[in-house]
């Protein structure tokens, strides 16, 4: 039994230290990154139970990966280590002082090896709350498959679907996207989405027209992530407006992913929808504000550190 089930792709990351183009001898920080697999571990650091399932290689990334995993509590039984892929690569630069150039490397690795057979239906059906991502949809048949099915369990055991639209330009087309995504739209019970993502799937205007729009396609909750301008949900009809929690950007990426473990959490927390969506903005606060993905996910008592003094004796 978990609370939360998620399914996708992790890899390797080398993020230079210094800005500026990659050149001989620069330093760099070795970690690991994944959408899905951080909302896993924030979950995980919010007191709830979270499973990963996916595919690394036999190779000291995917121990690393798997390792790291553990430690924050994240169930990886379920993950398969291919010996005959290597565990992809993410290569991070802060091109500028503020702007972050990220390249990836995953094509004939072991993440986009996710096969519908990986998925452990009795997982699913133990699980609160399936957690999907668009990410994991593009990289490929076996991993759109993986999750169509996972999503398909999910229904009929009555469990919470839970999707981020989370598209990359860089993995498909639009058209592509909406026409894989909109189906799953529709069997979600919560979406997240930018405006640039929604209006992928929805005509409107407005972040409210979009949660709207979204929300007319099935889901009962639509989150709609506005970065430095907060975030707006619709809750059963019911509009929620969270701005963002102030605090010193370092790095950027990853911040979404926090932001929908900690509205996530809320929702197994049994919290109130205002109090989910300031729990989201929280989290993806304390994310932004150091290196990595998902290294400054806070944990649970860690929430009100944001309020108040810039120092804590």
């Amino acid at each position: 039994m978990t609370d939360l089930m998620t399914l996708g792709e992790a890899m390797l990351t080398v993020s230079l230290n210094e800005a500026g183009p990659l050149f001989p001898g620069a330093t760099a920080r070795l970690s690991f990154a994944g959408a899905e697999a951080t909302v896993a571990i924030g979950v995980c650091r919010q007191g709830h139970r979270a499973a990963w399932t996916g595919v690394v290689g036999a190779d000291a990334a995917g121990t690393m990966i798997l390792t790291a995993l553990r430690a924050d509590g994240v169930d990886v039984t379920h993950v398969r280590v291919n010996p005959s892929l290597p565990t992809g690569l993410m290569l991070r630069q802060r091109r500028t002082s503020d702007r972050v150039l990220a390249s990836y490397y995953r094509k004939g690795q072991a993440g986009v090896d996710l096969r519908t057979e990986d998925v452990d239906p009795d997982l699913i059906a133990g699980a609160r709350i399936l957690h999907v991502t668009g990410i994991t949809p593009a990289l490929g048949p076996g991993p759109l498959e993986a999750v169509r099915y996972a999503v398909a369990v999910a229904r009929t055991a009555g469990t919470t679907v839970s999707l981020d639209v989370n598209y990359r330009s860089t993995l498909w087309s639009p058209a592509d996207a909406a026409k894989a995504l909109r189906p799953l739209v529709r069997e979600a019970d919560v979406v997240f989405a930018g405006p640039g993502e929604a209006g992928l799937l929805v005509e409107a205007h407005s972040p409210a027209g979009m949660a709207r729009a979204l929300a007319e396609l099935g889901p009962r909750q639509c989150v709609i992530k506005l970065g430095a301008d907060g975030a707006l949900a619709l809750v059963d009809g019911e509009v929620f407006v969270q701005a963002a929690v102030p605090v010193s950007a370092i790095d950027p990426i990853g911040a979404g992913d926090s932001f929908v473990a900690g509205y996530l959490s809320g929702i197994l927390g049994g919290s109130a929808p205002a109090e989910r969506l300031h729990a989201a903005a929280v989290c993806g606060a304390f994310s932004v504000s150091v290196p990595g993905d998902w290294e400054g996910l806070p944990r649970r008592a860690e929430g009100s550190l944001l309020a108040g003094d810039d120092i804590r004796r």
